[in-house]
């Protein structure tokens, strides 16, 4: 298990000293949605994550998808619990699950997937963002998932 992809993390990193990835160069506001706590985001009904630091965005809102019928994301308060930059579900015939963070104790992370179809739970992101969240967050993060 890798837990760094240099030329990505230098990119981001990069990309958060210009100031380029709140769009506008400065943190906005968080939305009404999740306490100032959070370091991540999820409002399910809308179909967005961002990451926060004291309550203020610092990357997103981006758009997500997250799970279907049968599959629901669980809403609620939670913690990273870790990263894996390339992981692979043992649950769902080896999908590859890039630039993955779980925040649940059931196997349910951010990570890099189709943001046009429903997942099994997971918060599937665009690949930037994806790699955005996992540069952006560490384990024992608080993550929030509204409905």
């Amino acid at each position: 298990m890798r837990l760094a992809r240099p030329v990505a993390g230098a990119i981001l990193a990069g990309a958060t000293t210009a100031g380029l990835l709140t769009g506008a160069g400065s943190a906005a506001a968080a939305p009404a949605s999740c306490d100032a706590t959070a370091r991540a985001c999820v409002d399910l009904s809308e179909g967005s994550a961002w990451l926060m630091d004291e309550g203020e965005v610092t990357y997103g809102p981006v758009p997500v998808a997250s799970g279907g019928q049968g599959h629901r994301t669980p809403a609620g308060t939670f913690a990273v619990t870790y990263k894996d930059i390339d992981h692979r579900s043992r649950a769902y015939d080896d999908t590859p699950m890039p630039y993955a963070v779980f925040f649940t104790t059931s196997g349910v992370a951010f990570h890099e997937g189709d943001r046009n179809s429903r997942s099994h739970g997971c918060v599937r992101l665009s690949p930037d963002a994806a790699a955005a969240f996992y540069e952006g967050l560490r384990p024992g993060d608080a993550v929030q998932v509204r409905r």
